[in-house]
């Protein structure tokens, strides 16, 4: 340590060698070596107990091998390793999708987690800027767990005390190229842990074909596409109101397709009814025949059945009033789906400002009173600005396509959700990439998660029409 002078003047001190510069050395405290040696051998079995409960399979195929080698010689752990190589490898052939799940994604876990996150943690963490070096020590997020399936990694890591989401959220684009993904998604897993993961390919590459229209008759979620992980993802309309936004060509109609293709049965047999509002007279024509009479495309129309929308709504209402407190489908009171395919020109471009006040009211009514009684509305437009569609927060879950502008995501799905991931401004425009891919944010869920919407083509529309138009016309 630094002797202090009276008076503090350290810097008028006088050296009786003008060629030499003062020195001051901090006194050095020698550590004993036993000690260095135990805390050295404390950390490397802390270390080996910890690998062996995180990664007991991996630890198993390369220990047990050895083993058997020292105790009872090269021939019999060859027989050890052929033996049981034989019956996994007959496991891959009879069921593969049971054998990554119980052995290869943790070899694979293993794997990844010393060669491309522990190899490259403590560079990417002080260049972005996560970590700190301070008086030549390094304070690291400590990795905790690395967990693989079939489209990417989950990493585990314990923030240092003092961080925040926020931090990490700021930095997913260092991380990601740091550990050689295209990109990165921060999820908080509890209070100082995150879950950060990173794609290793995408499964919603490939456009999907239309989903089979179900066989019961259901007004619960129906399956319009597939997640990420590659799950089929089922979308709920009833008791929720629903907003999409995406720009031109970003494959809104696949949404709304298949949200129809999955009601239906039950539009068949009468428990639902799809309003359909189309102003562009393009989208939701080629099926008019699915909604009978209510179908509306001139804006006084739109107008028109939105308010017979909301007198259904409040008839309903006055009858509820102390008897239930939330909506069961019947063939009496079916479940009545709003759609409205391009809801920015009703509310913002209708040159019409009684027609636009109009529609504007009934579905604020709508989207803040129906959903109790039975009435949904699923919304679609391209313009996702407050001044375009200033109800946009009426609507519980949002739905995000490709977006122009960075800043449109938050306007969607709300604020920091493109900080957790929902990259939709990096949506390919190619529609054979990116069309009907998109970013679900539920209102039970901050967390958007990534789903494709499957393509429902002219045919199946056709097809559609031809077997279920005539009971919709009748009802």
């Amino acid at each position: 340590m630094l002797k202090r002078l009276p008076g503090g003047e350290v810097r008028n001190l006088v050296s009786t060698t003008p060629d030499t510069a003062v020195v001051f050395k901090p006194a050095v405290v020698q550590t004993p070596a036993i000690l260095t040696i135990l805390v050295f051998l404390g950390r490397l079995v802390a270390g080996l107990v910890r690998t062996l409960l995180v990664h007991p399979v991996a630890v198993a195929v390369l220990a047990v091998p050895g083993v058997i080698w020292v105790r009872y010689g090269w021939p019999t752990a060859v027989a050890a390793v052929t033996i049981p190589g034989s019956l996994l490898f007959g496991w891959v052939l009879a069921d593969r999708a049971s054998f990554a799940r119980w052995i290869g994604w943790r070899l694979l876990a293993f794997w990844r987690r010393f060669w491309i996150y522990r190899r490259h943690w403590q560079p990417v963490m002080i260049v972005s800027g996560l970590g700190r070096h301070l008086q030549g020590r390094d304070y690291l997020p400590r990795l905790l767990r690395v967990e693989c399936d079939g489209w990417a990694d989950r990493v585990t890591v314990r923030m240092l005390s003092g961080q925040a989401v926020k931090d990490w959220a700021d930095r997913t684009e260092h991380l990601a190229h740091g550990f050689g993904s295209t990109s990165c998604r921060v999820a908080v897993a509890k209070a100082g842990r995150l879950v950060l993961t990173f794609p290793r390919r995408d499964p919603l590459a490939e456009p999907l074909p239309a989903v089979p229209v179900p066989e019961s008759s259901t007004v619960g979620p129906v399956e319009v596409g597939q997640c990420e992980d590659g799950t089929p993802y089922r979308l709920k309309v009833h008791g929720t109101h629903v907003l999409i936004a995406g720009a031109t060509g970003a494959g809104k109609g696949s949404w709304l397709w298949s949200t129809i293709r999955g009601l239906l049965p039950a539009m068949r047999v009468g428990l639902v009814q799809v309003w359909a509002l189309d102003p562009k007279r393009m989208e939701l024509s080629f099926g008019r025949a699915l909604f009978g009479a209510r179908y509306a495309a001139d804006p006084k129309e739109c107008a028109d059945l939105l308010d017979e929308a909301v007198c259904v709504m409040q008839e309903r209402a006055d009858r509820f009033a102390g008897l239930q407190r939330s909506h069961t489908p019947t063939v009496d009171d079916p479940f009545v789906l709003v759609l409205v395919d391009e809801v920015a020109f009703l509310t913002a471009y209708q040159s019409d400002k009684g027609l636009r006040q109009r529609i504007t009211a009934a579905l604020a009514t709508l989207t803040t009173q129906g959903r109790a009684v039975g009435i949904g509305v699923m919304a679609a437009l391209q313009d996702p600005r407050k001044e375009v569609v200033n109800i946009r927060n009426l609507f519980p879950d949002k739905i995000a396509l490709r977006l122009d502008e960075s800043e449109q995501v938050d306007m969607v799905l709300g604020d920091g959700a493109r900080d957790r991931g929902a990259l939709a401004d990096h949506i390919s425009p190619v529609p054979a990439l990116g069309a009907g891919i998109g970013y679900v944010r539920l209102e039970t869920s901050p967390e958007p998660v990534r789903v494709r919407a499957a393509y429902v083509s002219d045919a199946d529309i056709r097809a559609m029409v031809a077997e279920y138009g005539s009971r919709s016309e009748a009802a």
